[in-house]
């Protein structure tokens, strides 16, 4: 069956991402459209922060894109050959991460993720009030323009202090109303459609909605995880599966189950 991946392509595979092989091992055939775009902002200040430890208690990251900014910081500085020494510095204190990509990425850079088990903010901010304490200095949070506040709000609430800084701003992919539109006249209707964030909600649901027609009943929709669920539910939308961990096998089986009770 035909399924459409609203999310963006993974940048470090080589091949198939990982999302589309998983279900075409089930037998089902994915197509990704990209959702978001996105500019790097900051960099300068992130550059600073990162080369100055002392002021951090540690390191926080939530998406990909951060470390991204990240590792450009660290490639295109003067004091790039000095990472080895800093990041022994960031690795004596807490490296925390949500989800195994990220934390795949966050160890390319030679530093050690805790949390990557945790997939939420809400289950990252309670390994974070266990482990740190309200006298520490402030953990360094990297995030994007639209990150959710559950993080810096429960942890503010716990006396945890937190530095946020804005590395990456996110919008609507230019070209996305014009592929959704392309995809739907060339393969129809999906069986499945898979969002990826509240943002691809946003962007994405009234035009697959529009154009699903009469047949929108017909769709499972499916979400990566609670987040995206709620706000898929939130604009009237019955969710068919939810992945149980935002990983590609534990999507593509969610995806699998719901398309294959109505066979």
């Amino acid at each position: 069956m035909k399924v459409l991946l609203l999310k963006e392509p993974r940048e470090s595979e080589s091949g198939a991402d990982p999302y589309i092989k998983e279900l075409a091992a089930c037998g089902h055939s994915a197509t990704l459209i990209p959702v978001l775009a996105f500019q790097f902002v900051s960099l300068d200040v992130l550059t600073d922060r990162l080369f100055d430890p002392e002021k951090h208690g540690g390191l926080v990251f939530t998406s990909p894109r951060a470390v991204e900014a990240v590792r450009r910081c660290i490639e295109s500085s003067a004091l790039g050959e000095e990472w080895n020494s800093v990041k022994d510095q960031w690795n004596a204190k807490s490296v925390y991460v949500v989800g195994k990509t990220t934390a795949s990425l966050v160890e390319a850079l030679g530093l050690k993720p805790l949390g990557e088990h945790t997939g939420t903010a809400d289950v990252l901010s309670r390994l974070i009030i266990e482990r740190e304490i309200s006298t520490s200095l402030p953990l360094f949070f990297p995030c994007g323009s639209l990150k959710r506040e559950v993080l810096p709000t429960t942890l503010r609430q716990h006396g945890v202090p937190l530095e946020t800084l804005t590395v990456y701003e996110t919008a609507e992919h230019p070209e996305l109303e014009k592929n959704i539109m392309h995809y739907f006249t060339e393969q129809g209707v999906p069986a499945s459609v898979a969002f990826f964030s509240p943002s691809g909600v946003k962007f994405c649901l009234e035009l697959v909605k529009k154009l699903s027609g009469e047949k929108l009943e017909q769709i499972k929709f499916a979400a990566i995880g609670p987040t995206t669920a709620e706000a898929l539910q939130e604009a009237g939308v019955t969710v068919s599966c939810s992945a149980q961990k935002p990983t590609p096998q534990h999507l593509a089986t969610a995806i699998n189950h719901s398309l294959s009770h109505d066979l």
